[in-house]
């Protein structure tokens, strides 16, 4: 049995190299990364970080930077923020994502 294990751990570690190389790894939604990461500064203002729930304060940023600058700001840290804030493994268009969702969310 122990003979058949290491086989099969193999092929799950080829196909999953596999599946992350060809793009196939499913994104995760704004509204997980958010959940999962942003929020931990976003929720309560830490460093300066609009709260999610201050429309006012995001409304200034895109006023001033556009959304393709908070895009930008998401990806190579701005002030407080670190680059792609505390989710390092995030891509860019999963940091974009996650701009979205906030923007969505704080300009209801």
């Amino acid at each position: 049995m122990k003979t058949m294990i290491k086989p099969l751990a193999a092929l799950g570690a080829v196909l999953a190299l596999g599946a992350a190389s060809t793009g196939m790894a499913q994104e995760r939604s704004g509204e997980q990364i958010y959940n999962n990461y942003c929020s931990t500064c976003h929720q309560i203002g830490a460093a300066g970080a609009p709260k999610l729930d201050a429309a006012d304060e995001w409304q200034s940023r895109v006023d001033a930077r556009g959304r393709e600058g908070l895009y930008e700001n998401s990806i190579n840290g701005f002030k407080g923020m670190p680059p792609k804030g505390t989710c390092g493994d995030c891509s860019e268009a999963e940091m974009k994502v996650a701009v979205d969702y906030m923007l969505d969310e704080a300009l209801k």
